[in-house]
């Protein structure tokens, strides 16, 4: 990426109604750009952060033994009318549209019906059992108060996977390994320690669901941690039955405002009832399919992330999810020409300010307000020693490396 050819500028200024100090650093470090409230453009280097974040949520996904699909945002109102949950009155977020050829239908806010339609199509002997599916997708929530940026939208990306499991037994064994692989997804997405599997309510299907809640100040939960434990109860359910049943001490709880980042529910029979999903047994018994789902917002944990690791400077990107790994800006005229012969070697990881309108100071500010992990200086001076300057985005260690050292980080 050279900064001369891109159309995205840094902005000093943003939207008066953001009040997420994420939303701003993203806003103006040309991320995003706000279309409306609760609806947000991801631009050229806000794409291949989400993309890079939800390459790291596959990788777990696909280890886990999920196979990856796509579904349509579009709904038919059968499969929703099927398991009660078409009307307004039951589901209040629904974004539905009439037909020119008559007929209602709904985009998308989440996809147990038509998946569990699907199924029966796939299903129908214990030997196709289990099956583990899951997609990324844009949702679509007609949310009363969309706020925060992009951690609470109208319009968001969600990885989804849903368990078809012939029991109870086989369900909780697959529900515990996908706990185990989000904490993985969260460590390696650089928000590990300060996310928290925290038990919450799980309705008419289970004792308890699992959120995963990431301790933050803008985070719209209250939850109740024991940091000893490394787990948390959400405030709906907090209450002293639910603590002796977990085990906790309420003098070691701390309250704490938290944003969830991702949820894994017990299902049961609620969608295989309703919509009739079944198989034959090792008897050649009809048996109910045992249904589980598994929730992560990548664009949530991407405004998650920008939150937490920011600094009064601008964003902090891990370098596993960062668009670029290297900022590079050439000083004088062999500067320029060696950095730009750097930049062809490696265009996927680094981004060339080769800007000639912008001084070298507001060069430096955009790499830091940006967030890529390392700043590198070719300059003249440097060149006379045969050497560059690399400068990390966390720690502020600035050093210097040989040409051919450089060189050897990009191959």
């Amino acid at each position: 990426m050279k900064l001369s050819q891109s159309f995205v500028k840094t902005i000093k200024t943003t939207p008066g109604d953001e009040v997420s100090e994420s939303a701003k650093l993203l806003l103006r470090a040309g991320y995003i750009y706000k279309e409306m409230a609760g609806v947000y453009d991801y631009l050229p280097l806000g794409m291949r952060t989400l993309e890079n974040i939800i390459q790291v949520i596959r990788e777990e996904m696909n280890a886990l033994g999920g196979q990856e699909l796509r579904m349509t945002s579009l709904q038919p109102r059968d499969n929703w009318e099927a398991s009660g949950r078409w009307s307004d009155d039951v589901m209040d977020v629904w974004f539905k549209t009439k037909l020119n050829a008559g007929g209602e239908v709904g985009l998308g806010a989440t996809h147990e019906e038509p998946l569990t339609h699907l199924m029966k199509t796939y299903i129908s002997s214990y030997k196709d059992l289990p099956v583990y599916a899951y997609q990324f997708q844009t949702k679509f929530r007609n949310e009363l108060r969309a706020k925060s940026g992009i951690m609470r939208t109208r319009e968001f990306m969600m990885k989804d996977l849903y368990s078809f499991s012939k029991d109870r037994e086989e369900h909780e064994k697959f529900y515990e390994k996908c706990a185990e692989s989000y904490k993985k997804i969260f460590n390696r997405l650089g928000i590990g320690n300060d996310t928290f599997r925290t038990f919450a309510s799980g309705g008419a299907f289970s004792k308890y669901s699992d959120e995963f809640q990431t301790l933050c100040e803008v985070g719209e939960d209250i939850i109740y941690l024991d940091r000893e434990k490394g787990i948390a109860v959400n405030e709906e359910v907090y209450n002293d039955e639910v603590l002796a049943d977990l085990g906790l001490d309420k003098s070691k709880l701390e309250q704490c405002k938290a944003a969830e980042v991702g949820n894994i529910f017990t299902l049961g029979y609620r969608f295989s009832d309703a919509l009739d999903l079944t198989y034959n047994d090792a008897d050649g018994k009809r048996q109910k399919v045992f249904m589980g789902s598994y929730g992560i917002g990548p664009s949530r944990v991407m405004g998650v992330i920008a939150e937490k690791l920011s600094d009064e400077h601008g964003l902090v990107w891990p370098e596993e999810i960062a668009p670029y790994k290297y900022y590079l800006i050439g000083i004088g005229e062999q500067g320029e020409r060696v950095a730009n012969e750097l930049h062809d070697k490696a265009p996927e990881d680094v981004i060339l300010d080769d800007r000639k309108n912008a001084r070298n100071g507001e060069k430096f500010a955009d790499a830091d307000l940006m967030g890529i992990p390392y700043r590198v200086v070719v300059s003249d001076k440097t060149l006379a020693e045969n050497k560059v300057e690399l400068k990390n985005r966390v720690t502020g260690e600035t050093k210097l490396l040989t040409l051919a050292e450089f060189q050897n980080k990009l191959a």
